[in-house]
């Protein structure tokens, strides 16, 4: 399985930074999942940008449009994810609190899919039992999924979800093997791993700890995520592996210091396209790459690249 995410708000990006549904190779995936939708006060899935979305009022139909990549490959499979980041945690954990909104949440997402003739369903809900969640969360989180397959299965659509990939947030949240029987595809989220919320630089998603780390900074990478995974009882035939299209960025406390590890001031500038200080795009990166003036190191330890120019460092992943 190759599950591809697509950020409905990359539209909005200026100049070559913009993408659009009609960019995308519908070839390179198994699954393509638009995000985001959201939810809304009574527990229905709301519709977050209508005038992107839906065809309506002169709207640009991207759920239309996205769909429509089946007819260039039948065999890809579409699905709409809700939550994501931005939503929080604290209305998913009322909706699943109780049987009554489990069931009703349930069934309205099996009437929006289909409304929108989507092959399936993404659970992005970040976290449960983390971020204005509630401790019962991990065992309604269970619950929860039990009626979305009960309900999505009666019409054959995909159950999935996004989930955290470290052990110090997952062991939180999942209770990993009740939710692998209740899932068709487990998207780990094996990235975010470093960033500029820490005071020292380091990489989005390496592959392997370095030997010398710390037990907890050793987890924060991407074989450990999987392992836990796997140790946990999740199911390996489920079990996909995301991976971060773009780097996070820091601005060096000393410019001279550039290992990992090193001290940091706080997030790297913002990108020409994403404008986000401390996250930067791939096609950003390469094309800072092209101008000139940056280092590349390949850190052999933890099998992934960083780059510095000044004062500013990015960890990411290439090609």
């Amino acid at each position: 399985k190759v599950v591809c995410y697509f950020g409905s708000w990359s539209v909005y990006r200026p100049g070559q930074g913009k993408f659009d549904i009609s960019y995308i190779d519908p070839f390179l995936c198994t699954h393509l999942v638009y995000t985001f939708v959201g939810l809304d006060s009574n527990n229905n899935v709301k519709v977050l940008d209508a005038w992107q979305d839906l065809p309506d009022n002169w709207g640009k139909d991207a759920f239309g449009r996205f769909n429509a990549l089946r007819k260039i490959n039948p065999e890809v499979k579409t699905m709409i994810a809700i939550g994501g980041w931005n939503e929080g945690s604290t209305k998913y954990s009322q909706m699943a609190s109780s049987a009554a909104s489990r069931e009703q949440f349930a069934k309205n997402v099996v009437e929006f899919v289909k409304k929108y003739n989507f092959d399936g369903f993404d659970l992005d809900w970040e976290y449960p039992a983390q971020r204005g969640g509630a401790p019962e969360d991990v065992e309604n989180y269970i619950e929860l999924l039990k009626v979305l397959k009960k309900e999505l299965s009666k019409e054959n659509l995909i159950l999935s979800a996004a989930v955290a990939a470290a052990e110090v947030s997952a062991s939180k949240s999942f209770n990993v093997r009740e939710m692998s029987k209740h899932l068709d595809i487990i998207n780990i989220m094996a990235y975010d791993l470093h960033g500029a919320w820490e005071n020292v630089v380091g990489l989005n998603a390496p592959l392997r700890a370095h030997p010398d780390e710390p037990e907890d900074v050793q987890k924060l990478a991407v074989e450990a995520c999987a392992q836990y995974w796997i140790d946990q009882g999740g199911d390996k035939d489920k079990i996909v592996l995301g991976m971060p299209l773009y780097g996070r960025a820091f601005q060096l406390k000393e410019p001279s210091e550039t290992y990992v590890g090193a001290e940091a001031r706080g997030p790297g500038a913002a990108g020409p396209y994403t404008r986000e200080r401390g996250m930067i795009g791939y096609n950003e990166i390469c094309e800072a790459h092209k101008k000139g003036g940056w280092q590349v190191v390949f850190d052999e330890d933890r099998r992934v690249p960083y780059t510095y120019k000044g004062d500013q460092w990015i960890g990411y992943d290439n090609v």
